[in-house]
C-alpha cells in the first residue's frame, strides 16, 4: 500500500534537512471501497468535454423524462445537472476505447471521426484494423495541418468507460454507418432501469452524450432502483461476507420465487432486504397458493372429464353469485395490473395480483368446493379455468416459468409469452354492487372467525345465529347465504349499532348522589341493579332524566357501563362487528359432532391413500351416546361427505375380532370405523 512508504519518505526528508515536523495526526482518509487500502490522489492533465456550456440543454431534456420515484428528477439528478462541471473524459489506462486524437510534434491535434477517415489520413486501407490498443497506436498520420505534414501519433489516453455506456443507443446499431432506420425506430428508449448510484453514472452519461450529439434525451422513463441490503439493512458486500449466492437461492426456491420477491416485497426504489426466509414466505403466500388452486382445478377437471369449450364456443353463462363476483374481480385485477405495469409500479401490480390469488384460493375455491366434487358444476369449472388462464398471463412478466407451466397445460398452446396481454371485459350490470357486497362478506367472515377463536369455539360447531353490524348497502340473500355457511351459523341478523351487541349496567354515581339524597342512595342502587340497563340508557338519551325509587336522576347521577353479552362472542373493527351466539342445544351439538366425525373419516381416507373419487361402505361401532346420536341424526349427510354408498351404525358398539377397523376420536368419544372400497366415483 502507498502509505507503507511513509517512514521512508520521512527519513529522506529528515536526511536532506527538509523535515519541518513529524507528529501523529488523526483524520479522515480515502480508502479503496473494494480492498480497503489507502489511496493516493494527485493532479494530472486530462481531456474534458465542455458539458457545463450545455447545462441548459441538459436541464431542458431532464424535464421531458419521467422519473420513478419522481423526487430524483429535481433532487439527486437535478442537483447534479444544476451544478454540472466539465466532464473529465480521458483515462491513463491500457484497456478501453482509445481517444481518437492524433498529435504531431508541433502540437497540432487531429480528431478522427471514422475508420474511412483514418484510412484516408494514413494513406492505406485500415478497414480490418482492431481499433484498440496496441494496434491503433501503431497507425501514423501525416499531420493534415496546412504547412505541417509532420508525423502524428495517437495520444495515449483512452476514453472514460462511461462514455461507451452513454454512446450505447447509437453504438449498438453502428449508427450512423449502418443506416438510420433501426436506430431511429428505437430512439429514444421507452425506459431504462438501474440503481440510484447511476444518477452520476449511466443515467448522466446517456443524457450527456446524446443531448450533446443529438440534442435530445435517449430515454423517456427511468426506474431508479435502490440497493439490495441484507436482513439487518446493511449493504451487501463480499468483503463483509453478507452476500447471498443467487445460485443457491434459485436451486432452493426457484428463479420465479426470487423474481416474485423482488416484485412484491417493496417498491423498486426503496432498499430491499433480501434473505431466504423472506423469499420463502413470498413464494408460499402467492406462488404456492396459486399452484395449489391450479392442482385443485386439474384434479377435479380430470375426475369430471371437464374440458374447456372448443374454439370460440362461449363458456356457460355465470349465474352463481361466486362466479359473477370472481369474474368481476378478475376484470378489476386485469385493469389494476395493467395500469401498474404501464405506470412502472411493479409493486402495485404485484399487490393487486397477490390479493386476487388470495381471494381466488381462500374465498372462491373455499366456498365453491362442493360445486366441484359434489355437483360437478360446469360453470364452476369454466370460471376457475378462466381465472387461472388470465392469472398466468398477468403473472408471466414476473414469474415466467410458473406462468408458462400453468398456461400451456390449461390451454394446450405453445407458450404464455406468445399470447396477447389480457383485456378486462366490459363490466356487467351489477358488478360494482356484487364486488362491494362480497368485500363486505369477506370482512364480516374475518371478524366472525376472530370471534370464534377468542371464544375458543371450534369452527365445525354450528351456531344458532350471528349478529352483523356493517355500514353501507344491504347484503343480498345470495351473499348472506355465503356468510352464514362460512361462519357455520343457522341465521344472520343485522343490528344498527354496537349498543345492540352489548349489555348495560347502570350504577349510582355515589360522589354526586350521596350528598344530594343521603341514605336513599341505597334504595336507588337496589332498583338500578334489577333494572334493564338498556332501557335506563335509552330513557336518559331520550329525555335527559329517569325516575328511580322516587328520585329523578340525570346523566351525571349515574354511571352507564357496557359489558359484552355473556352469550355472545364479539369481534369489531371500526364500524364493523360480528357477534356469535354461543348458546348450544342438543341438535347443534349433534351436528357439530357429525362434522368432526366427517373430518376424522376423511383424514382416514387420506391415510388409507384412497383416491378422491373412491366410493366406500362405511361401518361405525360407537359406544358413546353423543356419537351415536350424531350419526343417527345426520346419517345421510355424513355418507355424502365421505362418499359412502352405505353407512351402517352397528348396534353393538364393539367390532368383531379381526375386523379391519380403525379407531377415531371425536369429542372425547372413541369409535371404530371400517371403510370398504366399492368402486371409483362416477
Amino acid at each position: 500500500a502507498v502509505k507503507d512508504t511513509d517512514p521512508e519518505v520521512v527519513a529522506d526528508l529528515a536526511a536532506r534537512g527538509l523535515l519541518v515536523r513529524q507528529q501523529p495526526y488523526r483524520h479522515a482518509y480515502p480508502h479503496c471501497w473494494r480492498c480497503g487500502t489507502p489511496l493516493l490522489y494527485w493532479a494530472k492533465n486530462s481531456w474534458f468535454v465542455r458539458t457545463s456550456e450545455r447545462r441548459a440543454d441538459l436541464l431542458r431534456e431532464n424535464e421531458r423524462i419521467a422519473w420513478y420515484p419522481e423526487h430524483i428528477k429535481w433532487g439527486r439528478f437535478g442537483d447534479w445537472l444544476e451544478n454540472n462541471v466539465d466532464w473529465a473524459l480521458s483515462r491513463d489506462r491500457y484497456w478501453g476505447t482509445p481517444l481518437p486524437i492524433w498529435r504531431c510534434p508541433e502540437g497540432h491535434d487531429t480528431c478522427v471521426g471514422s475508420v474511412a477517415e483514418l484510412s484516408q489520413l494514413a494513406g492505406r486501407d485500415l478497414t480490418e484494423l482492431d481499433l484498440h490498443r496496441p494496434h491503433v497506436d501503431d497507425v501514423e498520420l501525416a499531420c493534415p495541418e496546412p504547412g505541417c505534414g509532420r508525423p502524428a501519433r495517437r495520444v495515449t489516453p483512452v476514453l472514460d468507460a462511461w462514455f461507451d455506456s452513454g454512446a450505447m443507443p447509437s453504438a449498438q446499431h453502428h449508427h450512423p454507418f449502418a443506416g438510420d432506420e433501426v436506430f431511429e425506430s428505437q430512439f429514444p428508449a421507452d425506459f431504462i432501469c438501474e440503481a440510484i448510484d447511476q444518477t452520476r453514472g449511466w443515467f448522466y452519461s446517456l443524457l450527456a452524450v446524446n443531448t450533446l450529439v443529438f440534442g435530445t434525451t435517449p430515454y423517456r422513463n427511468v426506474v431508479c432502483l435502490a440497493h439490495i441490503v441484507d436482513q439487518d439493512g446493511q449493504k451487501m458486500s463480499k468483503s463483509r461476507g453478507n452476500v447471498i449466492d443467487p445460485w443457491e437461492v434459485t436451486s432452493a426456491f426457484g428463479a420465479d420465487a426470487l423474481r416474485w420477491y423482488f416484485f412484491s416485497a417493496g417498491s423498486p426504489w426503496t432498499s430491499r432486504r433480501v434473505y431466504e426466509d423472506g423469499i420463502r414466505e413470498a413464494a408460499r403466500t402467492t406462488l404456492v397458493t396459486l399452484w395449489n388452486v391450479y392442482s385443485f382445478f386439474a384434479t377435479y377437471a380430470d375426475i369430471d372429464g371437464w374440458t374447456p369449450p372448443p374454439g370460440d364456443a362461449p363458456a356457460p353463462e355465470p349465474t352463481h353469485v361466486l362466479d359473477r363476483w370472481v369474474l368481476a374481480r378478475l376484470g378489476t385485477t386485469v385493469d389494476a395490473v395493467t395500469a401498474g405495469l404501464e405506470g412502472f409500479d411493479a409493486l402495485g401490480a404485484a399487490t393487486s395480483l397477490q390479493r386476487f390469488v388470495d381471494e381466488l384460493s381462500n374465498w372462491y375455491v373455499r366456498r365453491s368446493r362442493p360445486r366441484f366434487w359434489k355437483s360437478s358444476d360446469p360453470a364452476a369449472h369454466a370460471t376457475l379455468h378462466r381465472c387461472l388462464v388470465v392469472t398466468a398471463q398477468l403473472l408471466a412478466p414476473s414469474c415466467p416459468f410458473l406462468a408458462d407451466e400453468i398456461y400451456v397445460t390449461l390451454t394446450g398452446t405453445e407458450s404464455v409469452h406468445l399470447s396477447d396481454w389480457p383485456e378486462a371485459p366490459s363490466a356487467a350490470a351489477g358488478d360494482d354492487a356484487i364486488t362491494a357486497q362480497m368485500d363486505a362478506a369477506i370482512r364480516l367472515v374475518g371478524l366472525g372467525r376472530t370471534a370464534r377463536a377468542e371464544a375458543k369455539m371450534r369452527v365445525r360447531q354450528p351456531l344458532r345465529r350471528a349478529l352483523l353490524l356493517h355500514p353501507g348497502a344491504a347484503l343480498s340473500d345470495e351473499v348472506r347465504a355465503e356468510i352464514a355457511s362460512e361462519l357455520n351459523v343457522k341465521a344472520l341478523e343485522d343490528v344498527s349499532s354496537l349498543a345492540e351487541l352489548m349489555t348495560w349496567r347502570v350504577v349510582p354515581n355515589f360522589r354526586v348522589l350521596g350528598p344530594r339524597i343521603g341514605p336513599k342512595v341505597n334504595a336507588v342502587k337496589t332498583v338500578l341493579a334489577e333494572a334493564d340497563g338498556a332501557e335506563v340508557r335509552r330513557a336518559l338519551e331520550a329525555h335527559g332524566w329517569v325516575e328511580v325509587a322516587g328520585e329523578r336522576l340525570g346523566p351525571d347521577d349515574v354511571e352507564i357501563r357496557a359489558d359484552r353479552h355473556e352469550e355472545l362472542a364479539l369481534a369489531q373493527d371500526g364500524g364493523w362487528a360480528v357477534a356469535l351466539d354461543l348458546e348450544l342445544d342438543p341438535a347443534l351439538e349433534d351436528e357439530g359432532t357429525a362434522r368432526e366425525l366427517v373430518r376424522a373419516i376423511n383424514d382416514l381416507r387420506k391415510r388409507r391413500e384412497l383416491a378422491l373419487a373412491d366410493r366406500v361402505v362405511l361401518r361405525v361401532w360407537a359406544t358413546g351416546a353423543r356419537l351415536r346420536s350424531a350419526v343417527d341424526a345426520h346419517r345421510g349427510w355424513i355418507a355424502d361427505e365421505v362418499l359412502a354408498t352405505e353407512l351402517v351404525l352397528e348396534d353393538d358398539g364393539t367390532p368383531p375380532d379381526g375386523a379391519p377397523v380403525h379407531e377415531v376420536e371425536v369429542d372425547g368419544e372413541v369409535a371404530a370405523v371400517e371403510l370398504s372400497v366399492v368402486g371409483p366415483g362416477a
